[in-house]
C-alpha cells in the first residue's frame, strides 16, 4: 500500500485563471515547495534504505505537485517566488534525526489527509496525496523501520508525553507556588511547597504511567498468547480470519485465502501477521512501563522546577514571585507554540491560548491561597 506509482497530474487550465484560482495556486505552491524541502531534508538524514527511497519518491510527487501550481501563477503572470524551509521544517527533520521518523509520521500522515480533503488539487493530486498519508500512517503504526527498530515508534509516544508532561509540570506547580504565596509570603514556605509539589507531581506521573503502560502491555500479552494457542490449535480458521480481513482491504477472495495460507504457514510469522492485522498490536513495541515511568518523571519534573527557580536564591516577596509567573508564562507560551510548531497551526494563537489558561489558573489559586491565608490567620 505504501510504494505508490507516480500518477499524471493534470495540466493547468489553458484559460487565464481567476483570482481566485491564483489564490488557491499560491496557497498550494508554497505547501508542497515546503514539502518537497521537507522530504528531501528528512531523506538526505534517514538512515534505512527503504525509508529513504520512500520519502524520495514522494518528495519527486510532491515535486510535481509545486510544478502544476507555479504554471498556473505563470499562466496568471506572477513568478512563482523562492521557497525556504519553514521553522516547523526544520524542527520536524530535527526530531526525525533523533527520534526517528516515526516520531513525526502521525503529522505527517494528518498534513497529508488533510491536503488530500481540503486541497483544491485535481484528482491524480489527491490520490497521491491519499497514498502519503497511508504510507506515514504505516510508519506511525509500527511500518517500516518501527518493525526493525522499536524504540523509533516509542520516540513517537514519549515525544509527545514529553511536551504534555512539561506543561503539566509548570502549570500545577505555578499554581501550588502562586496558591502558597498568596496565603502568606514567607519565601522558605514557598520553596519547601514547590519542592514538594515538583517531587510529589513527578512521581505521581511516573507511577501512573508504570501502572498504565504495564497493564496495558500484561492485556497485550494475554492477547498474543490467546492469538498462539488458536493458530496452534486451529490455524485453518485463523487462516479464513485473516483472508477476509485481506478482502475487506480490497483483495481478490482467490488472493487475500492465497497470501492468508502463506502466512499461516510459518508460524512465527503468522502470529506477527495476525497481532498486526487482526489485534492491531506490533509484537515488537508493546510499550515499556520503565520507559513511560521514566519520561514522565522527568518531563514533568523539568516543567515543575520553572516556577521554583526564582526562590531558590533564597530572596522572596512580590519580586520573587513576579519572576516566578514570568518565566513560567514565557515557558508555557514556549510549550503551546511547539504544538503548534508540530501540528501547523497558528504558533501565536496556541501559545496565547496556553499562557491564557495558566494565568487564569495561577490567578484563581493565588486569590484563593490569599482568602484562605486571611481566614487561618483570623
Amino acid at each position: 500500500m505504501e510504494d505508490q506509482s507516480p500518477a499524471t497530474v493534470a495540466s493547468p487550465p489553458h484559460s487565464p485563471p481567476s483570482p481566485n484560482a491564483v489564490a488557491a495556486a499560491e496557497r498550494g505552491y508554497q505547501a508542497e515547495s515546503e514539502a518537497v524541502l521537507l522530504y528531501r531534508a528528512l531523506a538526505e538524514h534517514e538512515p534505512d534504505t527503504r525509508q529513504r527511497d520512500r520519502l524520495q519518491r514522494i518528495a519527486v510527487e510532491e515535486q510535481s505537485h509545486a510544478h502544476h501550481w507555479a504554471a498556473i501563477l505563470r499562466q496568471a503572470g506572477y513568478t512563482p517566488p523562492e521557497i525556504r524551509m519553514p521553522l516547523r521544517g526544520r524542527l520536524l527533520v530535527w526530531i526525525a534525526r533523533h527520534w526517528g521518523i516515526a516520531a513525526i509520521a502521525p503529522f505527517l500522515a494528518a498534513e497529508e489527509a488533510a491536503g488530500a480533503l481540503t486541497g483544491p488539487g485535481d484528482r491524480a493530486m489527491v490520490a497521491q496525496e491519499r497514498g502519503h498519508a497511508r504510507v506515514f500512517a504505516a510508519i506511525a503504526h509500527g511500518g517500516g523501520i518501527a518493525e526493525a527498530e522499536p524504540w523509533h515508534r516509542q520516540g513517537a509516544l514519549n515525544l509527545r508525553a514529553a511536551i504534555f508532561g512539561i506543561n503539566d509540570g509548570i502549570m500545577s506547580n505555578l499554581s501550588l507556588v502562586v496558591g502558597m504565596a498568596g496565603a502568606q509570603g514567607n519565601p522558605h514556605l514557598v520553596l519547601i511547597a514547590g519542592l514538594a509539589g515538583l517531587l510529589a507531581g513527578a512521581f505521581s506521573m511516573a507511577a501512573g504511567e508504570y501502572v498504565s503502560v504495564g497493564s496495558q502491555r500484561e492485556v497485550f500479552v494475554h492477547q498474543l498468547e490467546l492469538e498462539r494457542v488458536e493458530l496452534a490449535t486451529n490455524p485453518a480458521d485463523e487462516a479464513r480470519e485473516l483472508a477476509l480481513i485481506y478482502e475487506d482491504k480490497g483483495l481478490a477472495p482467490a488472493d487475500a485465502a492465497r497470501l492468508a495460507a502463506a502466512a499461516i504457514a510459518d508460524p512465527t510469522a503468522a502470529l506477527d501477521t495476525l497481532a498486526r492485522e487482526e489485534l492491531g498490536l506490533n509484537p515488537q513495541d508493546l510499550g515499556s512501563p520503565r520507559w513511560a515511568a521514566g519520561s514522565s518523571f522527568v518531563s514533568f519534573a523539568l516543567g515543575a522546577v520553572v516556577p521554583v527557580l526564582p526562590f531558590l536564591s533564597g530572596q522572596g516577596g512580590v519580586g520573587a514571585l513576579l519572576v516566578s509567573v514570568g518565566s513560567s508564562g514565557l515557558a508555557l507560551f514556549l510549550v503551546g507554540a511547539l504544538l503548534a510548531v508540530l501540528t501547523g497551526r497558528s504558533a501565536w494563537r496556541s501559545g496565547l491560548r496556553m499562557l491564557g489558561i495558566g494565568a487564569l489558573a495561577a490567578t484563581v489559586t493565588y486569590l484563593l491561597g490569599h482568602l484562605l491565608g486571611a481566614a487561618v490567620g483570623t
